[in-house]
């Protein structure tokens, strides 16, 4: 059973990427429209990063999971949950048109802005925000062939913009053919920046470069939550993905988490189901802890204190940081990145790159 207020079929609108090793891990490759083995950051310098990074093709990637849902028979009700009531072996959600409909356990899968998901509603939450643009312009933005994960170069920008405003960021695609994906990106920030700030921001970016924009095939408005708290993992509702807080806090990725773990939650939530024995509240205990061990857990707290200290840093602080960042060994800052890592492993890498930074970045992250 699904709930969603459209339709599932309805296009998906914003972009999905991921890195080579991740999806050719999951063995859903053949799901990319795009794949740039050029793939570099600028900070003070460039770094070349030596890995793959992919784009899905959004309509591949939903018909994935849509035919798998016909071919199982899925039934889906289409409306706008307007509650959710609990009781010892079923949970009602009761819909804006009055249908009440029961299963043994309910999986909120409806995004961070879930008002039936119990969590921590006291933490201060930061967003992640960018604008982008998929167009051609008046010259080349990128590199023939390239992939930029982060551009942190700041010539665009004046002295007091540097220091008073936000850091923010150029990701951005070739996509052949003259087609090119720009995106002004805010790693984090409470409150987020605003969309104008960032569409300015781009808009001088590529001025400083004599680049106009020649025509736009797409807008993109990206806001997401990159710290919210862990759900109750008492409750009796399940969630997943950003509803159970399973964005990277310290990177913003979420989809290679959500294909890596959707078969344990499931597993978990089926063997519960098959348990007579088991009511459902039962059910659900057994479902969040299958999701979020405590490893995971552990980790995301750690994440989040990083990304704490990373939202006090000036552009040239985060420009240090990240070179130093990227300097350690492939295998810990893409573990990093991906959430792949041991609980040990991201504490040897974290020393590591303590040890590594510059002092002032060092003072800046224990502070």
């Amino acid at each position: 059973m699904g709930l969603a207020p459209c339709l599932p079929s309805n296009p998906w609108l914003n972009t999905f990427g991921i890195w080579g090793p991740e999806v050719d891990m999951l063995g859903m490759q053949h799901l990319l429209e795009y794949r740039w083995n050029i793939c570099n950051s600028y900070f003070d310098a460039e770094i070349n990063h030596r890995l793959d990074y992919g784009l899905f093709n959004k309509q591949l990637l939903q018909n994935h999971w849509l035919d798998q849902c016909i071919d199982g028979g899925m039934q889906w009700c289409q409306g706008e949950a307007q509650a959710i009531e609990h009781y010892p072996n079923r949970s009602c959600v009761i819909t804006a048109n009055a249908e009440t409909l029961e299963a043994r356990v309910v999986v909120d899968a409806s995004g961070h802005h879930s008002p039936f998901v119990s969590r921590d509603q006291n933490k201060v939450v930061a967003s992640q925000a960018a604008y982008g643009i998929v167009g051609r312009f008046s010259a080349a933005p990128l590199q023939p062939g390239q992939f930029v994960l982060m551009d942190y170069r700041s010539n665009h920008l004046s002295a007091a913009g540097l220091s008073n405003q936000a850091a923010t960021f150029l990701y951005g695609m070739d996509l052949g053919n003259g087609l090119f994906f720009v995106e002004e990106t805010s790693l984090a920030l409470a409150p987020p920046v605003p969309y104008r700030q960032l569409q300015e921001r781009l808009k001088r970016r590529l001025a400083l470069e004599g680049i106009k924009v020649v025509e736009i095939k797409h807008e993109e408005f990206c806001l997401f939550p990159m710290n919210l708290a862990l759900p109750d993992m008492q409750q009796q509702l399940l969630a997943f993905g950003a509803a159970a807080s399973m964005v990277h806090p310290a990177s913003g990725y979420l989809v290679g988490a959500l294909l890596r773990r959707a078969p344990g939650f499931a597993d978990a939530i089926a063997a519960g189901i098959a348990n007579p024995e088991l009511d459902s509240t039962a059910i659900a205990k057994l479902a969040w802890a299958a999701l979020w061990p405590l490893e995971l857990r552990a980790k995301h707290a750690i994440y989040c204190y990083g990304l704490d200290k990373l939202m006090s840093f000036n552009q040239q602080y985060l420009k240090e940081f990240f070179a130093c960042f990227f300097s350690l060994p492939q295998a810990q800052w893409f573990g990093f990145l991906t959430n792949t890592l041991s609980f040990s492993e991201l504490i040897f890498a974290m020393i590591s790159l303590f040890v590594r930074a510059p002092f002032r970045v060092k003072i800046g992250l224990l502070m």
